[in-house]
């Protein structure tokens, strides 16, 4: 399997997805950047967590197989991530035949990475670890991706995991290491879902647990949380160890709502790295860009409740009536239309 450092986009948030036009646009903003990597696993697709035994929908899949070959025309890397939803407690013979479908089907798509995705279930069962094993060595014999990553029902030290998932069970992390195939990497988010800083010890702590490298999964600057829903990230990643790059094996964030306006934060991993730079100004419109300069502070320090209602309803006028995605994204969350989604519990 390769083993080249992957840079980019995880979209993997809960509630209201991006549209396909700005996952397509995102080739080419990733491409200026100098990163090189997108994975698509919204929350909100049930035919990749609650419904994944089910094919996708004509009309869906065709705009899956022109997102891959997007990417694949500027030979950038695109992934899936595989949610089968609590797969685990049940893997029998009929499930297997269910999940060889599967991953048959995400084969058409031609996606070079794929992610198998145990997150955000229940996880206090006895032989967690050793059946997820079984599952992903089951999908990687199965599957023509190059590159097959893997994320925990544990995926931090954060105890809202065992407040919402169950406890852990004993030696989960050590055993996850010591079973998956060697070429397999694994997902972390850091000390906490979304953490404030990353540094070289937190990552040597978990690999140390492991046995392996993991790559990243970094939860800024989403924003789909009861708490984070109230906020727009603009500043650019932060307090990430640069020796970080000399630990991972790759580094993906996970962008907001609005896909957008995520390009101001993401212009964090681009420097963290060294691989590229963005113009914003006519990506997201002169004006638009002028207004969020104005404005952008406010919008990450007081949130939609600390803007107040009548403050937000006039700001939403002004960016409603300016043309182009970005404004209408900002203008759409100050109007409270990116909606908290309850099945995140992790803020």
């Amino acid at each position: 399997m390769q083993t080249s450092f992957l840079t980019g986009v995880i979209e993997g948030f809960y509630g209201r997805p991006w549209s396909f036009e700005t996952r397509t646009a995102y080739a080419d903003y990733l491409q200026l950047m100098g990163l090189d990597t997108y994975i698509y696993c919204p929350k909100s697709d049930p035919w990749l967590r609650k419904r994944w035994h089910e094919p996708w929908p004509d009309a869906e899949f065709a705009q899956l197989k022109a997102l891959s070959s997007a990417y694949r025309c500027r030979s950038l890397r695109f992934g899936i991530g595989l949610s089968p939803f609590a797969l685990y407690k049940n893997y029998g013979l009929k499930q297997r035949g269910l999940l060889e479908r599967k991953v048959d089907e995400l084969n058409a798509l031609q996606a070079p990475v794929l992610a198998v995705l145990f997150d955000d279930m229940p996880g206090e069962i006895d032989g967690l670890a050793s059946r997820q094993c079984e599952i992903v060595a089951d999908i990687s014999k199965w599957s023509s991706a190059s590159r097959v990553l893997v994320c925990p029902t544990y995926y931090s030290y954060d105890p809202v995991l065992e407040k919402y998932f169950g406890q852990m069970p004993a030696d989960y992390w050590s055993q996850l290491g010591r079973e998956l195939s060697a070429g397999i990497d694994v997902l972390w988010t850091g000390n906490k879902v979304c953490s404030d800083s990353v540094s070289v010890k937190d990552i040597e702590d978990i690999q140390h647990q492991l046995g392996r490298a993991v790559v990243l999964w970094d939860n800024y600057p989403v924003n789909d949380g009861a708490i984070r829903s109230d906020f727009l990230y603009s500043e650019k990643l932060a307090d990430r160890d640069p020796g970080l790059a000399d630990l991972l094996k790759g580094h993906l964030c996970n962008p907001m709502n609005q896909g957008v306006i995520s390009l101001l934060a993401l212009q964090g991993l681009a420097d963290l790295y060294g691989r590229g730079s963005i113009e914003l100004r006519p990506i997201m419109g002169e004006q638009t860009f002028e207004q969020l300069l104005m404005d952008k502070d406010d919008f990450q320090q007081l949130g939609l409740s600390g803007l107040g209602t009548s403050r937000c309803r006039k700001l939403a006028g002004v960016y409603g009536a300016m043309p182009g995605t970005a404004a209408q994204e900002v203008a759409a969350w100050l109007r409270g239309e990116y909606t908290f989604d309850p099945a995140c519990l992790t803020d």
